[in-house]
């Protein structure tokens, strides 16, 4: 069957059968029908072409005072920009940090943050708790907590602050790290820690939150999946239930929780897979040669992007299929999109996977793949970073035509470097293998920050985040809910543990 014939605003859904509008590229922003699209690096504008608005963010004085004069839509003789989101980006480039020193021997890999119950001398309260999955296999679970406490409190130390003239105050200093409420520890390093929602299919057990962590695997044993029960509160004298649901003879690298039913999505060195939780049954749903680095859900549950080793992100439909004369996985010949031989890479022109996908659902990047994330406020788009240093937003509709905005300046060569995205999904940041953290606009592809303060590499990245489990996505909810808290980043590394953190935005 011949492909459809393409036609300007529109792309084509292969499994409707028809045509559909295009939105625009980036939510939430505009671009000329001249902009490039790709994950080719961008030429920089000449010093005429650049906006008074890029040149005012380096005074937030001028700023109001170009309010004052043009309201809120600020123009110049090239651009418009908005006071509001100018601003925003001012004071992101703005944050103070803070460090936490580790015990010795805790070498974090994974981190994830989230709101539970625990029970204090105060009794039951709400509090935020940071997972820490380590390199020697430990899962850590600490407290953090604005009151003072002494002796088991890690204390935070300020390191920097980027606003000039400002000192921070007392109540802007961050809180104190407490306990070490749980430890569970095999042979390989934590590869992957998820939050669950309020989900299980025993009526007795209807609302119990839940932690899905993974283990890598090593030379003499493979990788394996963890479920870690929050039923009760967390308890500094009672380690909360932890199973193992499924072993493999392969390497994990990474893992999705579903949302919609009890199981997990795993990504190893020989393809994905869907594991009930409930059963520790496996379903293979995708075979490759080539490894699975990075994983995100979308479309309702009913997809998932794959990122492999070999710079290819797939999107494949990992649903069970019923029938079992169509379960049979089918093979494929994916044909790589065009790639910039400047840019390196492989240059094989396809690769063979078994999955039911297709060849539209296929995109490139120059590298492997290190990371994935999807935007909430629009699940159509993705953020996804390979390991030559390239960071890319991309639309789901059109994923054969390249990137729809790429992100300049980082540096990465063979780590797997997280993405963090705020709870806004106004900025994206990441460290480099230069140790600096990098900061930038999701619109604009502004690098808004950039500097070192750590010695070794920040490869995980934790924003706080409203979950989008528990409730149908409202952005009216999700503001109130992060006004309620202040705007701060998680970072963590061999080195320590960091805390950056923005005032007023």
């Amino acid at each position: 069957m011949p492909p459809p014939k393409e036609l300007p605003g529109f792309y084509y859904d292969a499994e409707k059968n028809r045509y559909f509008p295009i939105k625009g590229p980036i939510p939430g922003s505009s671009r000329s029908s001249s902009a490039k699209l790709g994950p080719t690096k961008s030429t920089p504008r000449s010093t005429q072409e650049r906006s008074s608005c890029r040149k005012l963010k380096k005074k937030t004085l001028k700023l109001l005072h170009a309010r004052e004069l043009n309201g809120d839509i600020i123009k110049s003789h090239r651009w418009k920009c908005n006071f509001k989101e100018e601003l925003q980006k001012i004071q992101a480039s703005q944050p103070m940090v803070w460090k936490y020193q580790l015990a010795d021997g805790i070498d974090i890999c994974a981190l994830e943050q989230m709101n539970i119950d625990v029970d204090t001398l105060e009794g039951v309260v709400k509090s935020d708790v940071l997972l820490s999955g380590n390199l020697d296999g430990s899962l850590c679970c600490f407290e953090v907590r604005k009151e003072q406490v002494v002796d088991i409190a890690l204390k935070p130390d300020f390191v920097k602050s980027y606003a000039k003239g400002k000192a921070y105050k007392h109540e802007e200093v961050p809180a104190s790290v407490i306990g070490n409420y749980g430890v569970i520890q095999k042979r390989s390093r934590i590869s992957c820690i998820r939050l669950g929602p309020k989900f299980s299919s025993h009526a007795e057990n209807e609302g119990v939150r839940r932690v899905l962590f993974t283990h890598l695997g090593s030379e003499t044993s493979g990788g394996s999946v963890h479920i870690m029960d929050l039923a009760e509160p967390l308890n500094p004298d009672v380690i909360n239930p932890i199973h193992e649901v499924a072993s493999f003879k392969c390497t994990l690298w990474t893992a999705e929780y579903d949302n919609t039913n009890p199981r997990a999505v795993i990504g190893t060195n020989i393809g994905a897979a869907s594991v009930d939780l409930e059963t520790g049954q496996t379903s293979w749903f995708l075979r490759c040669k080539s490894d699975v680095f990075a994983q995100q859900i979308f479309n309702s549950g009913n997809t998932i992007l794959c990122g492999l080793r070999n710079g290819a992100i797939i999107a494949i439909d990992y649903r069970e299929k019923r029938d079992r004369f169509c379960s049979r996985l089918l093979t494929h010949r994916i044909p790589y999109p065009p790639l910039d031989k400047k840019a390196g890479g492989s240059n094989k022109e396809w690769f063979k996977l078994t999955g039911d996908t297709a060849a539209s659902y296929t995109t490139r990047m120059p590298s492997s793949i290190s990371c994935l994330v999807s935007l909430q406020f629009d699940d159509q788009y993705f953020l996804a970073s390979s390991m030559d240093g390239s960071v890319c937003l991309y639309d789901h509709r059109l994923l054969q035509r390249g990137a729809v905005q790429s992100y300049e300046e980082h540096v990465n060569s063979h780590t797997r470097i997280q993405l963090g995205v705020d709870p806004h999904e106004r900025f994206v940041m990441s460290a480099g293998e230069d140790c600096y953290v990098r900061l930038w606009s999701i619109k604009s592809g502004e690098l808004l920050f950039e500097d070192k303060f750590s010695d070794t590499v920040l490869s995980t990245v934790c924003f706080r985040k409203y979950n989008y489990a528990d409730n149908v996505f409202n952005p009216v909810v999700v503001n109130k809910y992060m006004n309620d808290y202040p705007l701060g980043a998680w970072l963590a590394s061999q080195g320590g543990l960091y805390y950056v953190n923005w005032f007023s935005i």
